[in-house]
């Protein structure tokens, strides 16, 4: 049965130049932790501020970062307080040898964390601590994590930012168990094989267990979970188009590489010579010439932070020429006339949107009622086997069976229903979101018009500097 991801124990630093006193007066506060739950190591409780600052005045380095703040956070219920301090004392004499800390451990909140602030000039070497980037991911946080890993607590495993796991997900597949990503991916799976269209996706991935997250990306976590998983950020067959795509008939070519995840095709247009523009598509056309002028010259190509920029302002640039081409705008009152026509459109289609929605409310005991039967169908047969565990959830089952045989209406038609009335939000949600986006993009040529003649004449005072100077 799937069960709530574990959370992790979490660790990281801040460099602080403020006052001293400040961050002794924030960990020591009474009304989020006691004295028993406080730690001092090369400096006297009462005197620790007095103390790092005569050591900074002593090697002659009062400037610059005061001290360093570490925060070690943890799962709520896997650590007592007297667990935290413990591990936040052997942190600091294995990691901070000589530097004189504070450590107190905070139980004002549902998780418990441990706070540590250490001088940044080390009293017996007279030293400053330098956090940076290798520091923290060999240092600190290898040290942070080893002890928690030794307790037994949930950690962070670190590599590829992009392949990032937990250590108990780490921990499963080493073990070749399922981790909650890789079931949903499976379960992402089966329900494009399944699938009629995406608002039947939908309905199978909700019967399965999974709550869905409806935005500019989709999001899935099992119910009890918090965060919402979002698969399409490292596989873009998991977004919504590449889920369309895949459910009309081309998982396996997606999956292939032989064909992008994108149900969009440009549609077939005859050759035509190129018009006379003008208004703001002949203004858009000399500003993409200047742009892609510069960008043409960079050779060897170099990506400095200046070119990556004009790169991004070109992209965006010629999809807003583009656009204006296909919508026919080439004035203020065209682009104030389509506004108000798109403006139109978008309170239609959420009006539309509210009409199912509240279709959806009413029905919505019954829906849960269908996704409960098939998501705890399973938890049901092991509790009527007699394993122990299932009781709330073959309770849920039994609840929901009820309903839907006393509801007056037959599962399957019910479940047809659903399945339509998904399709149909399915279909108005993109609508709506490919209106908002002709919004924001009249917005942005509203906003760039203005300026842009300026940033033309910028540009091409560049250029003749350039071939001025190419010609000496």
């Amino acid at each position: 049965m799937r069960r709530e991801a574990a959370q992790i124990a979490v660790t990281k630093i801040l460099a602080r130049k403020g006052p001293l006193i400040d961050g002794i007066n924030y960990i020591l506060n009474e009304e989020k932790t006691d004295a028993l739950l406080t730690v001092h190591l090369n400096c006297d409780p009462g005197r620790e501020v007095r103390e790092m600052l005569d050591t900074k005045q002593a090697y002659g380095k009062k400037d610059g970062v005061q001290y360093y703040h570490v925060i070690q956070s943890f799962k709520p219920g896997e650590v007592t307080p007297e667990l935290a301090l413990e591990i936040a004392r052997e942190f600091a004499e294995e990691h901070l040898p000589g530097f004189e800390t504070v450590i107190s451990v905070h139980v004002d909140k549902e998780h418990i964390h441990a706070h540590l602030i250490f001088n940044s000039v080390n009293a017996d070497t007279g030293r400053k601590y330098h956090s940076n980037a290798q520091t923290y991911y060999r240092q600190l946080r290898a040290a942070s994590d080893r002890l928690c890993r030794e307790h037994g607590l949930s950690v962070i495993i670190e590599g590829d930012s992009s392949k990032a796991v937990s250590y108990i997900e780490w921990l499963r597949q080493s073990k070749g168990q399922p981790t909650f990503r890789s079931m949903l991916e499976a379960d992402l799976r089966t329900a494009i094989e399944d699938a009629n269209d995406l608002g039947h996706f939908f309905m199978l991935m909700e019967h399965m267990g999974w709550e869905i997250s409806h935005g500019n990306r989709l999001g899935f976590r099992l119910r009890g979970q918090d965060r919402f998983m979002i698969p399409g950020r490292k596989n873009p067959l998991f977004t919504e188009d590449g889920i369309l795509a895949a459910i009309q008939g081309n998982l396996s070519a997606i999956e292939a590489g032989r064909r992008p995840p994108s149900p969009y095709r440009a549609p077939y247009r005859p050759y035509k010579k190129h018009p006379k523009y003008t208004g703001f598509l002949a203004l858009y056309v000399h500003y993409l010439y200047v742009l892609g002028k510069i960008e043409k010259q960079q050779y060897p190509p170099r990506m400095t932070p200046q070119l990556r920029k004009e790169v991004i302002r070109f992209e965006r640039c010629r999809e807003q020429f583009a656009f204006l081409r296909e919508n026919g705008i080439a004035t203020q009152e065209d682009i104030t006339a389509f506004q108000a026509r798109t403006e139109d459109t978008l309170a239609n289609l959420m009006k539309q949107r509210t009409i199912l929605n509240v279709r959806k409310k009413k029905r919505c005991a019954l829906y849960d009622a269908l996704a409960d039967v098939e998501a705890l169908a399973e938890a049901r047969r092991l509790y009527d086997e007699g394993l122990s565990g299932m009781e709330a959830e073959a309770t849920r089952y039994a609840e929901a069976s009820a309903l839907l045989d006393v509801c007056g209406v037959p599962r399957e038609r019910l479940t047809a229903e659903k399945s339509e009335l998904y399709r149909q939000l399915a279909e108005l949600n993109r609508s709506i979101r490919v209106e908002r986006k002709k919004l924001a993009l009249c917005k942005e040529v509203m906003e760039r018009v203005p300026n842009m003649k300026r940033s033309i004449e910028n540009l091409e005072t560049k250029e003749v500097s350039r071939d001025e100077h190419r010609r000496r």
